[in-house]
């Protein structure tokens, strides 16, 4: 309940009036880059103006434009009819024919004696719905058949108009109904867009060019690498934000630096008075309680274990950088050296990549703790590694005892020894898997246990590629 509570406080619903889209259906259908989003940003306002600018042109500019172009073609035709049927005669015809080419750009011709065959609009139920039919019908009020498929497929509207003695025949261009400023309406409007869109994607590849070197920069210095000073450009936000990033990778390197330093420092200054120590419980006399003189010492060795850890634990919080090697090498390397110390231990390398950047000193001081922990506890070793989703998981195994799951995550804190441990064959201080889980902290991993598949426990190193 506590969970929902915080996941629904963090993730505020955009609910409104009529409104279903909450902030995790956005994150399920957004892109999921900045340079998609942004540009997601710009389409959808343009697209919507776009939209409803070419509503309002055909609502109003296109549809007052084609019913006053019908009329004036409709009114010529319908002079054609008045003429001739006013003045009749050849001569007459051919005079109309003649000037309606050169001032009306218009041709007629007309069939004495003809009718026109198939339906008419006259003949028709309905109310003419196009606007050549309905302004036609209002200046002739007489049967006239246009012909659709020349109307539509062709550069001549033919016109066949039932006159009282035959047919007038009308050929009439295209554009006495069409007006190219639709063309040159749609022309701009695309070009314009895409001029628009072009200029943006330049302009927010640069902007997004910033951001990604940025987080290119945050991951490598994550995982532990070295990373030059990263040059504050682009916007303000992006700038400021590089700005912080090298306040912050500052601070972090001199808080490393210190700490490293105090560590090594607390230890060398502390060697000399446990040595003088030693020194002298090796001169004690004989006669003295000889159970006494060997718990001293066994505090003494403690101490020099403790001190041993310190050193280990500051010379991996060195400056250490990442180079490139060879994993099936590198791990083979490694466990050579218990094999000679006579440990059972084995090798599974799966796909790995040619070449792996990885600290190696500090690395391979965290798996020789690993292994060690696996050798005191276990009879047998099994080291795996293999390489997926741009993640290297090493797993190291044994067949002993285990932890108890409750007891995982204490075994991490520093001087924390589980009882079992606490024997004079597997004696410690408590820091071996501190140190090691903050090594592949520190080069952007972690460390998990688990239950191996062997039977006893499974420690899994996962570090970013």
């Amino acid at each position: 309940m506590t969970e929902q509570t915080h996941d629904s406080a963090a993730r505020p619903a955009l609910k409104g009036p009529g409104w279903r889209l909450t902030a995790i259906d956005w994150e399920r259908w957004a892109p999921r880059t900045l340079m998609a989003r942004a540009s997601l940003i710009i389409v959808v306002p343009l697209i919507v103006v776009q939209v409803i600018s070419t509503y309002i042109f055909y609502e109003n500019h296109w549809d007052t434009m084609s019913r006053r172009m019908a009329a004036s073609l409709a009114g010529d035709v319908a002079t054609l009819v008045n003429f001739i049927t006013d003045y009749p005669g050849e001569q007459n015809l051919a005079w109309a024919q003649d000037n309606a080419k050169r001032t009306l750009d218009i041709e007629f011709s007309v069939d004495r004696g003809g009718a026109l065959t198939g339906e008419t609009v006259a003949e028709r139920q309905d109310i003419p719905g196009d606007i050549l039919e309905g302004a036609l019908w209002s200046a002739l009020k007489r049967p006239f058949i246009i012909d659709l498929t020349t109307y539509r497929g062709d550069r001549l509207i033919s016109i066949h108009v039932q006159l009282t003695d035959g047919v007038l025949h009308v050929l009439a261009p295209r554009r006495r109904l069409f007006s190219s400023t639709t063309y040159v309406f749609v022309i701009w409007m695309v070009g314009s867009s895409m001029l628009l869109f072009g200029v943006a994607t330049v302009f927010l590849r640069n902007q997004v060019k910033t951001v990604r070197r940025l987080a290119q920069a945050v991951d490598a210095f994550g995982k532990g690498r070295e990373v030059p000073d990263f040059t504050p450009e682009g916007a303000f936000e992006v700038r400021q934000a590089a700005r912080a990033f090298n306040i912050m990778r500052g601070r972090i390197k001199r808080q490393i630096t210190q700490r490293t330093e105090m560590l090594a420092g607390v230890s060398h200054d502390l060697r000399t008075p446990l040595t003088r120590m030693k020194l002298q419980l090796a001169m004690l006399k004989p006669e003295l309680n000889p159970e006494d003189i060997a718990t001293l010492k066994d505090d003494t060795a403690d101490m020099e274990r403790m001190l041993d850890a310190y050193l280990a634990f500051a010379r991996g919080e060195g400056a250490e950088e990442s180079t490139p090697q060879d994993i099936l090498e590198y791990l083979e390397g490694v466990i050579a050296r218990f094999r000679r110390n006579g440990t059972a231990i084995s090798l599974d390398v799966g796909p790995l990549p040619p070449q792996v950047p990885i600290r190696v000193v500090a690395l391979e001081r965290c798996l020789n703790n690993l292994i060690g922990n696996a050798a005191r506890y276990g009879k047998t070793v099994w080291v795996s590694a293999h390489a997926h989703n741009r993640m290297l998981d090493i797993h190291v195994d044994d067949d002993g005892p285990g932890i108890a799951v409750d007891k995982r995550e204490d075994v991490f804190r520093p001087f924390t020894r589980l009882e079992e441990s606490r024997n004079p064959r597997t004696g410690g201080v408590g820091l071996g898997l501190t140190i090691a889980r903050d090594i592949v902290r520190s080069m952007g991993g972690d460390i998990t246990l688990s239950d191996s598949p062997r039977g006893g426990l499974r420690a899994s190193v996962c570090i970013p590629l």
